[in-house]
């Protein structure tokens, strides 16, 4: 009995032991931690950063990343070390001329407000130069530059929008600036998203919000300047059309259900729901989001066919078939979609997009749209027989009777 208390007292002596070692060497983050937190409220140009930027910012994670550091130290050097305009390209910076304007603003006077993106990383830094081209202020801290986390390479190719403008009501110009970036996540053709980031201008330059920026991007708001200005400004956003979790919701937020194109379905995997397509106008755009619902009113799927477009000019067809030859339905959307081009014009689109039921949901097409670009003339029957060829099958193999299907 003594020697088994024994052995309990030792076991927890070790315990003891081990719970004390990790505390003391916690102390030093924790500490560290602690003096951020309290620098938060005195630096306003820290806003985004404090406690989450020192410790858990993009940078704190890429240069976590990168074992020995030397990759970013070295990135960052060049970036510090460049003093004139004309020491960008010697650096392994390409500007974008395009994008080159001469500004305004409160702390520095007239300046030219010039983006250049390192032809290495693909990493964009914004510097504003004197008129003898000497620079007087840089920045790489942008949400581009941080979307493939704990990496230095990144996928920014260029910059699809700037604006410049008092957007936070305090007197100075603010920066409002959209990114074109490749979707490294998308297969097996990349895709081109668009990042949105806000640069407020303060007494010592310029500063950001992090969670200001997560939420643009996060919510749509990133796909034209005057979205985020809607956003930014008034308070205008689209977060419900994501976070609703019953058609009530969305109704009493300004959600517009499409009529025409709405009805009951029995989808196999999931039961009866109402597909619910409908718009939500903000800033002069609507925008397009689809939805199943069940007989208790609750969202049980969203679809969000719209893609990197601006806005919805028209609904050309919806129905749901079985597509895939799996015997369930599927939901194919055919519309018109407007963006503007690269030198700030409207251009109107046909596109689709087809989502298979699965058993556990839906899973959005990326096969067949490889093989085939719609056009203006095509419906949506025509696109269900196109897709069927790809997958092998037509109802008149015998597999299932497409008026069947139709009809539950």
């Amino acid at each position: 009995m003594k020697k088994e208390n024994g052995i309990w007292v030792m076991r927890l002596l070790w315990i003891v032991y081990f719970i004390l070692i990790t505390a003391v060497c916690r102390l030093p983050l924790c500490a560290y931690a602690k003096d951020a937190a309290c620098m938060m409220p005195d630096r306003p140009e820290a806003a985004g950063e404090g406690l989450v930027g020192i410790l858990g910012s993009p940078a704190g994670r890429v240069a976590a990343a990168d074992t020995n550091g030397m990759e970013y130290r070295n990135y960052l050097q060049r970036v510090e070390g460049i003093g004139q305009i004309s020491e960008l390209s010697d650096q392994g910076f390409r500007v974008i001329e395009s994008q080159v304007f001469c500004i305004e603003l409160e702390r520095f006077g007239e300046v030219s407000f010039i983006p250049a993106l390192d032809e290495r990383y693909h990493r964009l830094v914004i510097f504003l130069a004197g008129e003898d081209g000497s620079i007087v202020y840089r920045t790489q801290e942008l949400v581009t530059n941080y979307r493939i986390r704990g990496k230095m390479m990144q996928s920014t190719r260029g910059i699809a929008g700037v604006a410049f403008q008092d957007v936070n009501g305090d007197g100075l110009t603010d920066i409002l600036l959209i990114t074109s970036c490749v979707d490294e996540g998308s297969f097996p053709v990349k895709r081109t998203v668009r990042v949105g980031d806000v640069l407020f201008q303060n007494g010592q330059g310029f500063y950001r919000d992090w969670r200001l920026s997560d939420e643009i991007n996060r919510f749509g708001m990133n796909k034209s300047l005057k979205l985020m200005t809607a956003f930014v400004m008034d308070g205008d956003s689209t977060e419900f059309l994501y976070t609703a979790v019953t058609l009530e919701e969305l109704l009493s937020h300004g959600f517009e259900i499409i009529p025409e194109q709405c009805y009951w379905r029995e989808f196999e995997k999931l039961g009866r729901l109402r597909v619910v397509p409908g718009t939500f106008r903000v800033a002069g755009y609507d925008m397009f989001l689809i939805y199943l619902v069940n007989e208790q009113g609750n969202i049980v799927w969203s679809f969000q066919p719209m893609g990197d477009y601006d806005n919805l000019y028209a609904l050309r067809g919806m129905t749901c078939k079985d597509v895939d030859g799996d015997g369930m339905k599927d939901l194919v959307v055919l519309a018109r979609y407007s963006r503007e081009d690269d030198r700030g014009g409207m251009v109107v689109e046909s596109d689709y997009e087809i989502y298979y039921q699965r058993t556990g949901g839906f899973d959005t097409d990326t096969g067949f749209k490889e093989t085939y670009r719609c056009n203006d003339t095509d419906t949506v029957e025509e696109l269900v027989e196109r897709a069927r060829a790809f997958w092998g099958w037509s109802v008149e193999d015998g597999r299932i009777d497409d008026k069947d299907i139709d009809r539950r």
